[in-house]
């Protein structure tokens, strides 16, 4: 078993609009200088928040699934696609599929926060495909309790949230005083972000916005004395494609 810890400081960082979103990035592009290059097919991770109103004008996409996870706030998503205006609160998500092409355009309002994630789908096959757009509400998602701790699953058993990215699950983990273990599959890495508080995983203390990948593990033990809100994406170590993060290494 492997755990490393990639605290906010060895992240990425951008900005839109003069800095009214700031952005730490576990994985970023190579303008950002993280330490952490794309993998698995994880090709980008921004936590964004919002220091006052403000839109991301209109831009495109191709290829990839881009996810955005409301953690705080409201924001609200416009594309080429819906010709509207849609409006997603905390705990709320959505997926563009950019396929073959979409613009699109984001608002988040005064002290919202995000996770924006892409997700490396097989380009090879996705950029034939027409764009589609979902968003899904925090209560469509399933949640159990066990030990004090919260699981959330926003991609896998039970949810209704549906990629072609293969092999990803996500999850949220929310302790007050407690732990929790989550069975961990052979040939799959898992990408940790603690969002609140800070907790030990698999031994290893993680504190907020520290960003930890976990490879070799028979489970994943999240414990917490303070509470703790962490947010999980289990993900192939070998997708079975290659990747445009391998392609661009490559090229």
């Amino acid at each position: 078993m492997a755990v490393k810890i990639i605290p906010k400081e060895q992240q990425g960082y951008g900005a839109f609009n003069g800095g009214e979103i700031v952005e730490n990035k576990p994985i970023g592009f190579p303008q950002d200088h993280s330490s952490v290059r794309p993998y698995s097919n994880l090709f980008y991770w921004a936590h964004a928040k919002a220091m006052t109103d403000s839109t991301i004008g209109l831009h495109p996409h191709q290829g990839f699934e881009i996810c955005s996870f409301v953690l705080k706030g409201e924001i609200r998503h416009y594309d080429t696609k819906l010709k509207e205006w849609r409006p997603l609160k905390a705990g709320d998500v959505q997926i563009i599929r950019a396929g073959n092409g979409i613009s699109h355009s984001e608002f988040l309002a005064k002290d919202g926060e995000i996770f924006q994630i892409w997700f490396d789908p097989d380009l090879t096959k996705t950029l034939d495909k027409p764009a589609s757009y979902d968003d899904y509400k925090s209560a469509d998602f399933p949640v159990k309790t066990e030990n004090g701790a919260t699981l959330k699953t926003l991609a896998g058993a039970g949810s209704p949230f549906t990629m072609d990215t293969p092999g990803v699950e996500i999850f949220q983990i929310e302790m007050e005083n407690g732990s929790y273990s989550l069975p961990a599959e052979k040939g799959k890495i898992y990408s940790a972000y603690v969002i609140e508080g800070e907790a030990l995983l698999n031994g290893e203390d993680a504190k907020e916005s520290d960003f930890v990948q976990i490879t070799e593990a028979a489970k994943i033990e999240f414990q917490t004395l303070s509470g703790a809100k962490v947010f999980v994406i289990a993900s192939p170590e070998n997708p079975g494609y290659r990747t445009y993060g391998q392609l661009r290494r490559a090229g």
